[in-house]
């Protein structure tokens, strides 16, 4: 790893991604192998081999100034890849979390929308409800009336169901995301 003196920017940051992961970042040798495969890497300001070069280097703020880490789909194709087993997904979700935590959407303003809707959704209906999600993401994103068209027949067609499915045992729920709040609040995610 570079270091500046005996140190690198930004280190307590990168010191915490590390232990969130469980592996130095530094164990990434740039072989390009999960830019490669990935299939959203066309879409990214930088690809994921990039984003880990820009950790490695401390420039954190670099990295969240991209907008890779809201484009990632979290597929796993590059972890699979990867010949030194760097959890690339994990780390584009700490970046995900990164930059909730300091409200930050890298210009991808739609895509934490629905991150949010689709958490909340969860959390009201113990199970992911297609009409609610489409409803919050439509209220809270501005685009009141978006797939509204659609909705009739991919209710005709059984696509979605107009009530959500029951027997979530939401008592548990509760408690997890109780649990993710204080861990968030700590930063501890």
């Amino acid at each position: 790893m570079i270091r500046l003196g005996n140190r690198i920017p930004n280190q307590e940051a990168i010191a915490r991604m590390e232990r969130k992961l469980g592996h130095p970042l530094e164990r990434c040798y740039q072989c390009g192998k999960c830019s490669a495969g990935c299939p959203a890497a066309y879409t990214m300001s930088a690809p994921p081999n990039r984003i880990i070069r820009y950790l490695q280097l401390g420039q954190v703020e670099t990295a969240l100034a991209q907008n890779s880490y809201w484009v990632c789909s979290s597929c796993e194709t590059c972890s699979a890849r990867c010949p030194r087993e760097i959890e690339v997904k994990e780390v584009m979700e700490l970046l995900r979390h990164e930059a909730f935590r300091a409200g930050r959407s890298s210009g991808q303003r739609v895509v934490p929308t629905f991150h949010r809707a689709f958490l909340n959704t969860v959390a009201i209906f113990g199970r992911l409800y297609e009409p609610g999600l489409i409803m919050l993401n439509n209220l809270t994103s501005g685009h009141f009336f978006k797939d509204v068209p659609a909705v009739p027949g991919m209710l005709a067609k059984g696509k979605i169901k107009f009530l959500p499915a029951g027997g979530a045992d939401m008592a548990a729920l509760k408690r997890i995301y109780a649990e993710m709040k204080k861990e968030v609040r700590r930063g501890d995610v």
